[in-house]
């Protein structure tokens, strides 16, 4: 069973991302198959600045909420920023980063949630 915590932090992530226009918002509940974490947040980001503003800006939303940052990877001329929250992992992407490593093709057997409502 998914804690409490683990959805409202995905739920929170989302809204952020939302609010600073991330693209192709996905979440994953890999809490089933992996103990890794809970849920996987995917976001795309148009180009480096803006991976770099979505992972700024998670990062102090977050925080913000008391969620406390493990550890974060990437640069955003990498394309890819991964923050790791124990209970949840959000992977900020560019366009071409994210169609190569196809997180949601890797973790296709995690339950794919549509609707963040559905937390």
């Amino acid at each position: 069973m998914v804690a409490e915590t683990s959805r409202a932090m995905a739920k929170t992530a989302v809204e952020i991302c939302e609010e600073k226009k991330g693209q192709e918002i996905s979440i994953i509940d890999i809490s089933e198959i992996s103990v890794i974490a809970d849920y996987f947040v995917i976001v795309t980001a148009d180009n480096s600045r803006q991976v770099e503003a979505l992972s700024d800006s998670l990062q102090d939303g977050m925080a913000k909420r008391g969620y406390g940052i493990r550890r974060a990877e990437g640069k955003p001329d990498s394309g890819w920023i991964l923050l790791d929250y124990n209970d949840i992992i959000i992977h900020v992407f560019d366009k071409e980063q994210r169609f190569f490593y196809d997180l949601e093709r890797i973790w296709s057997d995690g339950r794919k949630i549509v609707d963040p409502k559905e937390l």
